[in-house]
């Protein structure tokens, strides 16, 4: 691995590799309308980073509305089917995020991609971001407990064989920082939407440009 202390690095993809926020918020705010309100910065911040299954109660709830199995299950289809929609029409890549991915393969480490986003938002990212650039993906509906448990990134560090203080995880959201942290893996932090403080193990950085690939691999032994 060229001297390299980290064996894995795990990405996130919403807002971190895609910049998708721009179109869940064209669904979201799609969303809104049909539940009869207006989107706004207060609800927007609230389900960031968070699971579907998370964000759809509390959207329901913000805008009066009853989070009934069914509700739940008509507004995630509608955002999930908008959502591919506008991934078919165009993936808006994060610059950086294809070198940086490429940078840290050509060193030979692991690549992962663990999201929040349901498999099928998964898989339509993946025709633009490229199968092959992962040695494993894991999506949110694949996990018992979303981002902020540790669940997503214990998980995928376990089927890639490596142990989380040798994984090094990037992530935008404080939900994904705070699932990573509990895992046990080191931490940088590239805020897109929400600031995230500087702690004790996290690195943060203003973009996936900014990264040296050797000081990112670097990190589990610093």
């Amino acid at each position: 691995m060229s001297g390299a202390c980290a064996q894995a690095v795990l990405f996130d993809m919403d807002g971190l590799l895609v910049d998708t926020e721009p179109l869940w918020t064209i669904a979201e705010i799609e969303l809104a309308h049909s539940l009869g309100g207006t989107w706004d910065d207060e609800i927007k911040a609230a389900i960031v980073g968070t699971r579907l299954d998370v964000a759809v109660p509390t959207v329901l709830r913000h805008y009066g509305h009853d989070d009934t199995p069914q509700a739940i299950a008509t507004a995630s289809s509608f955002l999930l089917d908008r959502m591919v929609e506008l991934f078919d029409a165009e993936l808006p890549l994060h610059a950086g995020a294809i070198e940086l991915i490429d940078a840290v393969r050509t060193r030979g480490v692991l690549t992962a991609l663990v999201s929040s986003s349901f498999r099928v938002l998964v898989d339509a990212a993946l025709h633009g971001l490229g199968a092959e650039r992962f040695d494993l993906t894991l999506a949110g509906d694949e996990v018992t407990h979303g981002k902020p448990h540790p669940e997503p990134y214990l998980l995928a560090c376990a089927r890639l064989g490596v142990a989380t203080e040798r994984a090094v995880v990037l992530e935008d959201a404080m939900s994904g920082v705070l699932s990573a942290e509990a895992a046990g893996c080191h931490v940088v932090a590239v805020p897109f939407v929400t600031a995230i403080p500087p702690a004790a193990g996290r690195c943060v950085v203003a973009s996936l440009k900014d990264i040296d690939p050797d000081w990112l691999l670097g990190l589990p032994c610093s």
